[in-house]
């Protein structure tokens, strides 16, 4: 039997794509769960017209997300944060402090999609920000004491 897939299926195949399974598979367990639908001719014609306009869309999401990435490319960050003594640093710093110093430059960055390890540590560090699957970039960040900063 030849269906295709409404959503990914592990071990079988992703969203969209043509697969061959046995008969009772498809027929007692893949098509009453909605997880795909049988490949006739007319849901094939169907499947391509989809998968050309989705295309057309992806490519503008993605030429959005580099024209994003490319004006985030030289940025660097200073982040003050509170320090103990031997400069042990309170809690540690996250995406939603690396969203609030890209806000105060100007950035409109939703803390989701940055990605940062844990830091507790001062000194220079590096932040991912994933525009889309294929575009991210990285943007360098220091950590500062906040005494330092007010005396700057």
């Amino acid at each position: 039997m030849e269906i295709i897939l409404k959503q990914d299926v592990a071990n079988l195949g992703y969203k969209d794509d043509i697969v061959k399974v046995k008969d009772g598979y498809g027929r007692n367990y893949l098509l009453p769960q909605h997880l795909a639908v049988i490949a006739t001719p007319s849901a094939k014609k169907q499947l391509e017209e989809e998968l050309r306009q989705r295309a057309h869309k992806l490519a503008k999401i993605k030429a959005d997300a580099e024209a994003q990435a490319a004006t985030l490319k030289d940025v660097t960050l200073s982040i003050a944060v509170k320090v103990g003594e031997k400069n042990q640093v309170y809690g540690s710093v996250g995406a939603a402090q690396i969203a609030e110093a890209l806000a105060a430059k100007g950035f409109e960055i939703d803390r989701k999609i940055i990605s940062v390890p844990s830091v507790k540590t001062l000194g220079q560090h590096v932040a991912t920000v994933r525009f889309h699957k294929e575009v991210s970039v990285e943007v360098p960040f220091e950590v500062i004491a906040e005494q330092a900063a007010a005396a700057e």
